[in-house]
């Protein structure tokens, strides 16, 4: 592994990690599922609560006017961490899903119309085609979905035959939650933008595992959510293109989003609050902005290159495995590694495995789609995050060993 990266310095900043399953060492590769916390995130929050917590926005005393800093502050490590242009285009969510149900909500009931194309891929979680088709049935739209290839890569030339005149919004995942697969999402805005339409990015698993650049990528719309990126759980993020977000009406109405209210009219606020109703989830958010801090420290570039060395690593040792078949092995994926056995259902692999410490997925990974177009039933994921080591994935492949074992009886 590379020497520069302390993979037990960082692994003891996550306390969950030291404790046995079973009568074994946790091994968790479960991280594209959600990803544990340090413990800089942990204390941060339990901060929150202990010595700073009060509703933000609305009070004139200390603590409400510490707790809308600490609230925005978070909003500004975000924007920095995505490169966004200002942190007006940085929406708090409740996760990825709710972000996509913005979008979907505010931005296609207000554009939309019959006739009108929306174009999504065969790699999609369900948070980012449910919201579509019911849009698409909501307006009498059209739903094109761009297939993807037996490694699990899609081809812009395919993608570009689905783009036409009608065409008004492309809703992609940055990485595959089953595959790892990397799409071309810059080389796929530039397309889209040539015809007219916007685009919106499901970055859950893209944000996690490199560094990202919205204005680089020229994305309209860039989703994720916390508890996937070390931290917590409860929160996410839209970013929006200001001069989109500023033409969309709200999504929830209620407190905060509101400029002024009368009887006979009410207006919304500037954003980012014209999308965030209500009493938001304050310590989430400032968790979240801690979360940002740690993985700048240790370094997303860093991350990446560790991550890749253990997905090469775990690739070369599951090829060893008799009856194990990889699903997804386009170049340049990302350390998420779905596989079948012969033997054995995916249930009954994490089952087995699970009795020796190590926590992996098994289903069709909110992706039913996906799992339908490989033809199989469901599969088993191992997912990888920055604080794994290479002894994890010998544990990984030691456990499916004893499955072939039990089912070879």
């Amino acid at each position: 592994m590379t020497t520069a990266y302390d993979v037990a310095a960082i692994r003891a900043d996550f306390p969950i990690l030291a404790q046995d399953i079973r009568g074994q060492s946790l091994v968790y590769l479960d991280s594209a599922a959600s990803a544990q916390k340090p413990r800089q995130v942990i204390d941060c929050v339990s901060g929150v609560y202990e010595t700073g917590y009060a509703n933000v926005h609305r009070g004139l005393h200390y603590l409400s006017e510490k707790a809308t800093a600490d609230y925005e502050g978070a909003r500004e490590k975000i924007r920095a961490f995505m490169n966004a242009e200002s942190s007006a285009e940085i929406i708090y969510t409740r996760g990825a899903s709710e972000a996509i149900n913005l979008v979907a909500a505010s931005w296609g009931g207000a554009n939309i119309g019959p006739g009108d194309e929306i174009v999504i891929s065969e790699a999609e979680h369900h948070s980012n085609i449910v919201p579509w088709q019911i849009l698409r049935d909501q307006k009498g739209a059209v739903l094109k979905v761009l297939p993807v290839d037996d490694e699990g890569a899609v081809h812009l030339d395919q993608f570009r035959e689905l783009l036409s005149e009608r065409t008004k919004i492309v809703a992609v995942t940055h990485v595959s939650n089953v595959l790892g697969t990397v799409y071309p999402i810059k080389e796929m805005a530039r397309l889209a933008h040539q015809v007219g339409a916007v685009i919106l990015i499901d970055g859950c698993q893209g944000i996690t595992h490199m560094p990202v650049d919205v204005r680089d990528l020229d994305c309209d719309f860039y989703a994720f959510s916390g508890h996937k990126l070390y931290g917590p759980s409860g929160i996410g993020v839209l970013y929006g293109k200001a001069a989109l977000l500023e033409a969309m009406p709200p999504y929830q109405s209620g407190g905060d989003m509101i400029e002024r209210v009368t009887f006979e009219k009410s207006t919304w606020a500037e954003l980012p609050h014209k999308f965030e109703a209500g009493t938001p989830a304050i310590a989430q958010a400032i968790g979240l902005g801690a979360a940002v801090d740690y993985v700048s420290q240790v370094g997303m570039a860093a991350i990446a290159a560790h991550e890749q060395e253990l997905l090469t690593y775990t690739t070369q040792r599951l090829a060893s495995v008799p009856g194990l078949r990889l699903i997804g092995t386009a170049p340049g994926k990302v350390s998420v590694v779905s596989f079948v056995m012969d033997c054995a259902h995916p249930h009954d692999i994490s089952t087995i495995i699970d009795q020796t410490g190590v926590a992996i997925r098994a289903g069709h990974h909110c992706a039913q789609p996906l799992i339908d177009r490989f033809d199989i039933p469901s599969a088993a994921r191992a997912s990888f995050g920055m604080y794994n080591t290479v002894e994890e994935a010998d544990r990984l492949v030691a456990g499916l060993e004893k499955v072939k074992e039990i089912f070879a009886r």
